[in-house]
């Protein structure tokens, strides 16, 4: 029972169907603060396993700071591009990295990263504002890192900021 396919299956219950609608991820707030807790606590677990290699292929990782105010000017659909993104680079970056590591620990640590980063990958796939998918032809600012525990610094980094803001101006509209 993976919390993203809990998460995929509660946004596919609540999408009406000529508009894809993540009324229940996005208004109740409780859950977004759930994906928090879990990223801190992935990246809290990952920290304590005993000997991570260092990666001899770098991660390529998306730059996730932002400014709340060039944040605050951007379409909802450009959110949604900007942070689509950054979880392609994430999920690449954990799916890569797993193929480097032999210990447990942190195998076990970046498969559930994987997993939840994909699972917000194929949600935010579901809705959009502007006609046509969205396309994997984006250059996200990026930078490469070697320490596995980079790639859960950066996933924590994402869903505490433009993914928590993302769903935060998504209820003003969805949640009257």
């Amino acid at each position: 029972s993976s919390p993203g396919l809990l998460l995929l299956t509660s946004f596919l219950l609540h999408v009406k169907e000529d508009h894809a609608s993540p009324t229940r991820l996005v208004c109740d707030n409780r859950l977004i603060q759930k994906y928090i807790v879990e990223a801190k606590d992935m990246e809290k677990r990952v920290g304590q396993c005993q000997v991570l290699p260092v990666l001899s292929c770098p991660a390529v990782l998306p730059l996730v700071d932002f400014s709340l105010q060039q944040w605050k000017s951007k379409s909802n659909e450009t959110k949604r591009r900007e942070i689509l993104c950054d979880l392609a680079l994430l999920v690449g970056a954990a799916a890569g990295a797993h193929g480097q590591v032999s210990e447990d620990c942190g195998a076990r640590q970046l498969s559930q990263l994987y997993r939840h980063a994909n699972s917000f990958f194929l949600l935010l796939q579901t809705f959009s504002w502007e006609a046509g998918h969205w396309e994997p032809s984006c250059s996200p600012h990026s930078m490469e890192q070697t320490h596995i525990t980079s790639i859960f610094l950066t996933y924590r980094q994402l869903v505490q900021g433009k993914l928590r803001f993302f769903f935060y101006d998504l209820a003003k509209v969805l949640c009257k």
